[in-house]
Order: structure tokens, then sequence, then C-alpha cells
């Protein structure tokens, strides 16, 4: 019974991810950005979105929250989370040729209700 509780709650909270990354990139392309990645993985860890705005390409970390029960989006960006996505974003760049273009690391908040997911808050150049 465990088990299944606990696989059910990761599924749930894998499918609100999810969530959270379609409403962000939605916000994202309305504002001019032009996706390019989803889900980006390799073996120090995932981007959850990677863009281009104009001549910059943008590494955005997408935090959704149903309660701010825990904190807010932001607050749950750890230095462990930021070195990571840097990390790997190092290796998005290595594997595909990219040496000299301007990058950033944007953060998305998204607040998750019953009924809707709507972006709260856009941090560009957030670490």
């Amino acid at each position: 019974m465990w088990n299944e509780m606990k696989a059910g709650g990761k599924d749930q909270r894998k499918a609100k991810g999810a969530m959270g990354e379609e409403v962000a990139a939605l916000f994202l392309e309305n504002v001019g950005y032009r996706i390019i990645e989803r889900n980006w993985r390799c073996r120090s860890g995932e981007i959850d979105l990677i863009a281009k705005q104009e001549h910059t390409l943008v590494f955005i970390e997408v935090r959704s929250r149903s309660s701010s029960k825990y904190g807010t989006p932001a607050e749950s960006v750890t230095a462990r989370k930021i070195a990571q996505v840097r990390q790997t974003a190092a290796v998005y760049l290595h594997m595909n040729g990219i040496g000299d273009a301007p990058i950033r690391f944007d953060m998305i908040s998204v607040q998750l209700t019953d009924e809707k997911a709507v972006v709260t808050d856009h941090l560009i150049g957030a670490f």
C-alpha cells in the first residue's frame, strides 16, 4: 500500500511539473521567446526549458507550487540546484558546439490550482 501511495504521489508530482512547464513555455512564447528544448537531460541533470530570446540562449528552471506551505517557488531553488543547472547547461553548450553565444539563466514560478496553472513570476537572470 505504501509503495502504491508513494508511486501515485510521484506520478501526480510529475504531472503537476509537466503542467507547470507547459504553461511556462506558452508564457515565454507569448512574450517572444522561441523554445528549442524541453526537459533536456544528460548525466549531470535536466534543464526544464531552453529558449532563444533574440541572440541570447536562455536556460529556464520552472518551479511549480500548489500551495505556499513549503515556501515560494523561488525559495525552492537551492545553491545545489543552481550548480546542477549551470553544469548541465555547460554540457549542452559543449555537445552543441556553442562556445561564444550570450547565455542567461531564468526562473519561472507557476501557481497551480485545481482549475488552472498561472505564471506568477519570471526572474530574468535569476542566477
